[in-house]
């Protein structure tokens, strides 16, 4: 079991899993799908469990309780995040990724929420202009998801661009998050140049024993469509709601796919300034 500060309960339950003897052959591929969805699970259990608090609470929190739900979600994102660095569920410099995450998602927020991209319904006392401050925490489970699998896979890249283009694109993107509402909507352009810098990019990371590989573009797609479901769910929960929602829920349009898209390729560059990029030729 790895015993340094940094480390946490899981590394040695990943290692043990890892050391397990399993027969070549389908026992053995079923083993690594079984373990690769185990630590993918692990990694999304910070936004695991905000989901199931938006959902349960919205299913079972009593109207008339003293305590306004959007405080009780606040309250207890901060007690999930303290109990997983009590039990060493998680390291600190992973709270200091989701830290950063929160101030960012909430500056975002106090914008979007006065330009009327989406509103709060619910009251609340922990708040920040018409922003609850749980909402952070959405953000940050973001962060915290890239930040754990990022470590837990071991990620190395090919073909990786230079770092100061990518934070440059990353900028942009924030940029154009606010500044489409006074100017033309670039995103088709940074859509464009996240092709250009990142489209011979792959991502290799290790399920179990041997390496695999996915274009890093690939990778952004799917964490984007699982975070446009997972908005579903908290549109659902009336967490928040968009102007088409206020008359009844229905289904996130399918166009916020391209903004979490976007989105994501923030939420990288961030965890890879944290992390730095391990280049495929420097481990051979």
């Amino acid at each position: 079991m790895i015993r340094s500060s940094g480390a946490t309960r899981f590394a040695g339950i990943r290692a043990h899993l890892e050391g397990l003897h399993v027969k070549r052959g389908p026992q053995a591929w079923a083993f690594e799908f079984l373990l690769f969805g185990f630590k993918q699970g692990w990694a999304c259990l910070f936004g695991a469990l905000m989901l199931a608090l938006l959902l349960a609470t919205h299913l079972f929190y009593p109207l008339d309780a003293p305590l306004h739900r959007y405080d009780f979600l606040t309250i207890a994102a901060l007690g999930i995040q303290a109990a997983m660095l009590a039990f060493r569920l998680e390291s600190w410099a992973e709270a200091k990724v989701i830290f950063a995450f929160h101030v960012i998602g909430t500056i975002m927020e106090l914008f979007k929420t006065q330009a009327g991209s989406w509103i709060y319904p619910e009251q609340s006392l922990l708040h920040v202009g018409a922003v609850p401050l749980f909402s952070g925490f959405m953000y940050a489970a973001v962060g915290s998801y890239i930040a754990r699998i990022w470590r837990i896979f071991g990620f190395r890249f090919t073909h990786f661009p230079p770092v100061w283009a990518t934070v440059l694109l990353a900028t942009a993107i924030y940029v154009n998050f606010f500044a489409h509402h006074w100017l033309p909507d670039v995103r088709m352009a940074l859509f464009a140049a996240a092709i250009l810098l990142f489209g011979r990019t792959w991502v290799i990371y290790t399920p179990w024993r041997r390496p695999r590989r996915m274009l890093l573009l690939v990778g952004f797609f799917l964490v984007a469509l699982f975070i446009w479901f997972a908005e579903n769910i908290g549109t659902f929960a009336n967490a928040w709601t968009y102007p088409d929602q206020r008359h009844g829920w229905q289904m996130v349009s399918i166009a916020k796919l391209g903004s979490w898209y976007l989105l994501m390729i923030i939420s990288f560059v961030l965890v890879s300034l944290v992390h730095g990029i391990r280049r495929d030729d420097q481990i051979r």
